[in-house]
């Protein structure tokens, strides 16, 4: 069991490294997409990468301490509530920056890299997402499941923002950013909250780390 525990940890920590380089890159992308097209909501999208950055790293530190089961339940929590705390900013940044597009009225140029930044992230963000949640389910760990749940909201985001950018591109509907980045908040918050609480899992038996 212990060796299967072992080979189930590297595993999470390569999907970490991966998080880590795909998220650096795609932050780098969606930041300067979004600083020349004027996107709202591929800025917040450049900022959830970084995020999703902060979240790998905290898992990282998690898993170096998987062997020891007192330092792991530790930590388990100040994992959990470093990821927490990154939604809930995301939320933040998100909110206000989308109410200022609208009241200022800002059109955000269409964006060509943005679409493909985002059309390619959603489909690599669903895949790596869906290996974390089975190395969370094995793991019985409740900050690996949050951190599979942030990197299913970027896929969610990159969703979003692509629906938005197309929008735009398409039908010069300039409102249709701003208005994607606000549909953004109320699911990052969630996330946030229920990671802040200790529960943030949708399987309940990652609750309990085994």
């Amino acid at each position: 069991m212990a060796e299967a525990r072992i080979l189930i940890v590297e595993k999470g920590e390569r999907l970490e490294y991966i998080t880590l380089v795909w998220c650096s890159l795609e932050a780098v992308a969606a930041l300067v997409a979004g600083v020349l097209a004027g996107s709202v909501a591929l800025m917040g999208f450049g900022i959830d990468s970084l995020i999703e950055v902060t979240s790998g790293g905290a898992l990282l530190w998690r898993l170096h301490h998987d062997a020891d089961v007192v330092r792991r339940q530790n930590a388990e929590h100040v994992t959990l509530r470093i990821v927490g705390a990154c939604f809930i900013l995301l939320a933040v940044y998100v909110a206000c920056d989308s109410v200022w597009s609208l009241l200022g009225h800002s059109i955000p140029k269409p964006s060509m890299i943005g679409i493909a930044v985002t059309a390619l992230s959603f489909v690599v963000m669903v895949l790596v997402a869906g290996a974390k949640r089975r190395v969370a389910h094995d793991l019985g760990s409740a900050a690996m499941n949050a951190d599979a749940s942030q990197t299913a909201l970027c896929s969610y985001l990159c969703a979003i923002a692509l629906a938005g950018l197309a929008l735009n591109a398409l039908f010069a509907w300039w409102w249709a950013d701003p208005v994607a980045g606000l549909v953004m908040v109320p699911i990052i918050a969630r996330e946030g909250l229920d990671a802040l609480k200790g529960k943030p899992c949708c399987e309940r038996s990652c609750i309990e780390a085994r």
